[in-house]
């Protein structure tokens, strides 16, 4: 991927929407998203570092169509604040919309119950955190609070109308999420409790080490390798995963913030242990200043050991965690969404591939024998991937491409026991401006087929997209009864 150093990397995100309108408005300027003037809200469990290409050529339609790999299994998303205003006070709305998906041929449902806009408080029953109060959504072009009054138990009420409506019911679980601060405030628990306020992700800034809650970061992530943060996210889906009729967890931003953290004092010792040594200039021998995307140039002394010690945290968190969940319920599904763009995603911590995938092998460059070994794809009941490419890149064998997404993560995971599910963003797909409805329509049908041919089922993020251009429900039940 380094000639894609060059091209422009787009940050984008899901507004909330309402049976009418989906408005998406956003800002950069040099100093990274402007708060105060347009929120961030809500983002997408992924915050790919999508590229442009100007000379993209609309998408061919392949030589001959791929035909339809029967009885697949389709999953879709409901993002917690993208579809709050339609769910946060009716249960009908709830019945009504889980009838719809699975008319439309949906097997399964991942409903948000830690929203990353909501700063991770939740929408489950549980005593180690308070539950949501508000988010913001765009309602007739301005950025609104939009605040739940009822007390029925969000969750259940998915779990009993969509099971009605003969639905798997999978929840959704923004992981080290602790905080969010949009123009209509800061919520989160980071914001309300000082013992975990204290293990705030540490950011390594072009102005220096700074915790996230100083920095500009919407998002405010708590520290993925501290004891304590991990302990009370486990408490957490312990509480989620005691629901009996919860058919599975899918983790998400189960992950670090990004390339520029973790870089407290405390994960420096770890880091230090982990590797033997002391570290002599710190952070300057792990990464420069600011760095946020791909390898270092020239290469730092430690960045490689750095990388696998990152992803060895998120193995070992994601080893206890599914233990501590299957605990509680041993039959519910335990699982995690992550970025299909393997081949930068190590700046995340993650290796979402098999232990037996030979990563150093294939990306010497920054993967080490250890990388491979904290793969956890063998970990996963289900492992979603997001194969978010532009609207005319459905077909290929590259990553970049729906279809290519989901080959390579085959091949990358090695036959896994767990259920592997691919499909796109329906909605943030224009990367070049010119899509017109018949072409996304046109898309959003065929990436069915040519995302669940390639794995073991099809993916769609996000409902609201559905409901922002309703013509969008038939293209993708014309896609998915293909596969029936």
């Amino acid at each position: 991927m380094k000639k894609l150093i060059s091209l422009m990397l787009v940050l984008f995100m899901v507004c909330a929407c309402d049976d009418n309108k989906l408005d998406i408005e956003a800002e950069f300027d040099k100093n990274g998203w402007n708060e105060q003037e347009t929120p961030q809200e809500p983002e997408h469990p992924a915050d790919p570092q999508q590229p442009v290409d100007p000379e993209q050529p609309v998408d061919p339609e392949p030589p001959v169509e791929p035909e339809p790999v029967k009885g697949k299994r389709c999953f879709i998303w409901i993002e917690g604040n993208a579809n709050f205003r339609d769910y946060g006070d009716s249960r009908e709305n709830i019945a009504r919309d889980m009838e719809k998906i699975a008319d439309c041929g949906f097997t399964d449902v991942v409903v948000d119950v830690r929203p990353a806009g909501a700063g991770g408080d939740v929408l489950f029953q549980t005593d180690k955190c308070s539950q949501v109060q508000y988010m913001g959504a765009y309602i007739d072009g301005v950025y609104t609070r939009v605040e739940r009054s009822s007390s029925w138990d969000y969750l259940q009420a998915f779990i009993e109308e969509g099971h009605k409506a003969g639905l798997n019911v999978y929840a959704g679980f923004n992981t080290f999420c602790g905080g969010h601060v949009s123009g209509l405030g800061k919520n989160g628990v980071i914001f309300r409790d000082s013992n975990l306020a204290q293990h705030a992700t540490v950011m390594n800034t072009a102005e220096g080490l700074k915790s996230i809650v100083d920095v500009w970061a919407d998002e405010k992530f708590f520290n993925p390798v501290h004891p304590d943060v991990q302990n009370y996210v486990i408490g957490l889906l312990k509480d989620l995963a005691a629901y009996d009729d919860l058919d599975g967890i899918i983790l998400d931003r189960a992950r670090f913030h990004g390339f520029m953290s973790d870089f407290s004092d405390y994960t420096r010792g770890e880091f230090e242990k982990y590797i033997g040594k002391s570290v002599t200039n710190w952070p300057a021998d792990v990464l420069p200043a600011g760095h946020e995307h791909f390898l270092p140039e020239p290469m730092t002394p430690h960045v490689k050991e750095w990388i696998e010690f990152r992803c060895k945290v998120i193995h070992d968190f994601m080893t206890d965690a599914r233990e501590a969940v299957k605990a509680v319920n041993p039959e519910i599904d335990f699982g995690a969404y992550v970025g299909g763009w393997y081949e930068q995603y190590y700046d995340k911590g993650v290796n979402w591939a098999s232990p037996d995938y030979m990563a150093s092998f294939y990306f010497p460059s920054w993967a080490t024998k250890k990388y491979e070994s904290y793969g956890i794809a063998d970990l996963l009941d289900v492992q979603i991937i997001g194969a978010y490419a532009s609207y005319n890149g459905v077909y290929g064998s590259s990553e970049w491409t729906m279809q290519g997404f989901c080959r390579l993560a085959k091949q990358k995971t090695k036959g896994a026991p767990g259920l592997l599910i691919g499909g796109p963003d329906v909605g943030n797909w224009n990367w070049d401006g010119k899509a017109t409805v018949q072409a996304e329509l046109t898309a959003v049908t065929n990436s069915v087929a040519a995302c669940a041919n390639e794995c073991d089922g099809y993916f769609l993020f996000d409902l609201c997209h559905l409901k922002l251009e309703p013509r969008k429900w038939d293209a993708v039940k014309k896609g998915i009864s293909q596969l029936k």
